[in-house]
């Protein structure tokens, strides 16, 4: 049960142009450099500082949320990215200098926590490694072995390797014959996929096997709660409860397991609850985890009384708009654990769901300029609500809580990997975008693409094929789900025998140089609505144009107009036109809606409804991803039906 698709290596493709082309280069030149500025800020981080002061280096006390490790190894795994693609002599010798600091903060059995190391042998605290069962050591670790597997994989160098390695071995020496209360060390369970990264780039079989202790110990938890997936065993869950990052991280590093295990039934029960969060309880934007607070319906194990989950699913159709969280780590890790998905089935759906993170609720997380983050990515604003709700509506230059925008940084750093995948027979495209690919086939066959397009705003991608010599491999070809036509043509000629499986169109001849195949996927504005049990949605509707969700925002009403009152009528005509002074290059829909003045609803809850004159307006909806990036404004994904 191996994985069917395989990632390229980590230099193999290059964004050349086009839109991930310009998102990774903000990522180069100013995402990356910036938030070093805010790690290593004493006054706003610490985050670097506190492995600093853990190795000695400084004085001081440990500052900042107890997953601050993490958020220094995510950055530094998106530093690493970088330098594979775009090799700089000053980031390499920044992220040696702060591979140095870490390696130093390592005590010499292998533990590294810095608010522990820091409490207890800097400050003669009473702590202890591995008290906290929520505080997020393993977390840590996990995100430590992932980037040091991508910075060996960039640089060729084994330092940081090799801290992560000495970690590993702390772990497997902690868990050789564990105390029953490590069972609890679970939260937010990253390091399921770091030790299959680590285990994959050693092949050192005892990090595959602490995985499978580690995920069987789960079972033996007796106060689990539905927060962290531990309410009931894997062998019982059938649907995605409490805290959506932690259960998208635990979901992902299970495929990773299932792929060297063979577990079916595992998978299968995975595969279930990924139907429950795509089918019942994921946002349009691709966005999970619906609720801030939130009261499990099942309580706990051994526990009557009702249960707190935090930034977590709720019930099937559960889909607030104005207080919806979709914490940007939460639709992260349904990208990755989408990817897993993918690579073990070769299913193209899986790739939709990938798409439509990326290019909505992923990227709405960060500012176009690179430098502004959202915690959590709300699908409606309005400036005068009579409750106050838990994040900012408006982009940040720092959060309190910084695991998410270091999160998306790595993730535009490393997109590259997802646009391509390798097969037995072949390479598969995933993404599209102006890009360079030249990769190895699992034939041993070099093979090197070369893709135009203008996606997502245009539905044209062209592939020019260059080969030493004429070899046979299949060229599968991705059809999103939103395409409802399609033409493929290789030198001019259509293909008129291609059938789509999975979601790909095959492509199988002998390629030579300067093949050129051309796939065009029809682009049109779609109108959505939502399943009829999403309460909040009923008689309103979204819209979509290829894998792009449309908003309106109050900065592109006429003045005067609120944006309650507008709605649209069940005929509106948009029209899609490019516009390269807006939010750095968009296409913008723009038509004409529906007006209805609201009244005086002073002093009342209901009244008799009121007939009231309407007007129409023209309005202009922008791409989801690029709102309050104009300033202050109000803005809805979800627009009424006009009446």
């Amino acid at each position: 049960m191996k994985y069917q698709l395989h990632q390229t290596a980590i230099a193999d493709v290059v964004w050349t142009d086009g839109f991930w082309g310009q998102r990774f280069d903000v990522c180069r030149s100013a995402m990356v450099p910036h938030m070093w500025d805010l790690l290593q800020s004493d006054d706003i981080s610490h985050a670097f500082a506190n492995f600093q002061i853990a190795a000695g280096l400084k004085e001081g006390r440990h500052r900042g949320p107890r997953f601050n490790d993490g958020d220094l190894y995510k950055w530094l795994q998106s530093a690493a990215s970088v330098y594979a693609i775009a090799p700089d002599q000053d980031i390499d010798l920044l992220m040696d200098r702060i591979i140095d600091v870490i390696a130093q903060a390592q005590r010499p059995d292998g533990y590294l926590f810095t608010p522990v190391i820091i409490g207890q042998d800097r400050n003669g605290e009473d702590v202890l490694p591995f008290a906290d069962p929520v505080g997020f050591e393993m977390y840590n670790f996990g995100h430590l072995m992932s980037t040091a597997c991508t910075h060996y994989q960039a640089t060729g160098k084994k330092s940081l390797l090799a801290v992560a390695i000495k970690a590993a071995e702390f772990l497997c020496a902690s868990f050789e014959d564990p105390e029953p209360h490590l069972a609890s060390h679970s939260i937010c369970p990253s390091h399921y996929m770091g030790l299959m990264d680590l285990y994959w780039t050693t092949n050192d079989k005892q990090y595959l096997d602490l995985l499978k202790k580690l995920v069987s110990m789960r079972d033996l938890i007796e106060d689990g709660t539905d927060d962290n997936q531990t309410r009931v065993t894997l062998g019982e869950q059938t649907q995605c409860v409490g805290h959506a990052v932690r259960a998208n991280y635990l979901y992902a590093g299970l495929v990773d397991l299932c792929s060297e295990t063979g577990d079916l039934e595992l998978f299968d029960r995975i595969t279930q609850i990924w139907e429950d969060v795509t089918y019942n309880k994921m946002y349009i934007t691709g966005a999970c985890g619906a609720l801030y607070d939130g009261a499990s319906p099942d309580g706990a194990k051994n526990q009557s009384t009702i249960a707190r989950v935090h930034q977590s699913y709720g019930r099937a159709y559960q889909l607030p708009n104005l207080t919806a969280y979709g914490e940007t780590c939460a639709n992260i890790g349904y990208a990755l654990w989408n990817w897993r998905m993918l690579q073990m089935t070769g299913d193209g759906q899986y790739a939709d769901q990938i798409e439509r993170v990326l290019f909505n609720s992923g990227l709405s997380s960060i500012s176009l300029d690179g430098k502004q983050f959202f915690y959590v990515n709300t699908l409606r604003r309005e400036n005068d609500i009579p409750f106050e709700l838990r994040w900012s509506r408006k982009r940040e230059s720092y959060i309190s809580s910084f695991c998410c925008p270091p999160n998306i940084v790595r993730t535009i750093a490393m997109t590259n990997r997802w646009a391509y995948a390798l097969s037995g027979d072949g390479v598969s495209v995933i993404m599209y975008g102006g890009n360079r690919c030249e990769t190895t086939l699992n034939n041993g066959k070099q093979v090197r693409i070369e893709q135009e397009t203008d996606y997502p705003w245009q539905g044209c991608v062209r592939l020019t094929i260059d080969v030493s010599e004429a070899c046979e491999f299949s060229l599968r070809l991705r059809i999103p789900e939103w395409a409802d036509e399609y033409a493929v043509r290789v030198n001019g000629e259509d293909v008129t025998d291609g059938v789509i499986d999975k979601g790909f169109v095959s492509l199988v001849r002998d390629w030579r140089s300067q093949d050129v195949v051309e796939l065009d996927l029809s682009l049109r504005v779609q109108m959505i609505e939502a399943h009829p049990m999403v309460e909040e949605n009923r008689n309103q509707v979204v819209f979509q144009r290829g894998p792009v969700v449309y908003c309106l925002e109050s900065t592109d009403l006429p003045e005067g107009i609120s944006m309650g009152c507008v709605s649209v009528p069940s005929d509106i005509k948009l029209d899609a036109s490019f516009e390269a002074d807006v939010l750095d290059g968009v296409v913008v829909l723009n038509g004409q809606a529906t007006v209805r003045e609201q009244g005086d609803w002073s002093h009342k809850l209901y009244r008799e409804r009121q007939t009231k004159t309407q007007s129409s307006i023209p309005i202009r909806l922008i791409p989801y991803y690029a709102w309050d990036n104009r300033g202050a404004s109000e803005m809805t994904v979800w627009l009424p039906l006009a009446q």
